[in-house]
């Protein structure tokens, strides 16, 4: 087997792999938001607690739950990715960077990584596999 045809290959699930992506992302996104709403599985909060209406936890929580479930499906999935990525960036800026420069120093990675992760779906859409792509269909 010649190595083009390895890459062909893998050129071919590109579109799925996007999809899983997506997907997983979303699934680790959505544990992130009941950790604030709910301290489940774990809490997240410094407190140990769950985040209490009307704090900034608690809308990062809701956009995490609510959007990361319409992301994970592929529902309406490019203007809730752009609101999750603009969540994230006021995340990093407004909590990590006080901490310093560098995310692997301030404890940020994941939400630059979020960002731009969810920033690549708004503009990218969901893949394939998603109930956007079946609407249009």
């Amino acid at each position: 087997m010649k190595l083009a045809e390895v890459g062909a290959g893998w050129r071919v699930l590109g579109p799925f792999f996007h999809s899983a992506l997506r997907v997983v992302a979303a699934f680790v996104f959505i544990l992130a938001g009941l950790s604030k709403l709910f301290a489940w599985p774990q809490a997240m909060l410094p407190s140990g607690e769950a985040a209490h209406f009307p704090t900034q936890p608690w809308f990062a929580g809701v956009i995490e739950t609510v959007g990361g479930a319409f992301v994970l499906i592929g529902l309406c999935a490019r203007p809730i990715a752009f609101v999750m990525a603009g969540e994230m960036a006021v995340a990093y800026f407004h909590v990590h960077a006080r901490r310093g420069l560098w995310p692997t120093a301030n404890g940020g990675m994941a939400a630059v990584l979020f960002c731009f992760i969810w920033l690549f779906i708004s503009a990218a859409g969901p893949g394939p596999i998603s109930i956007d792509t079946l609407r249009r269909k």
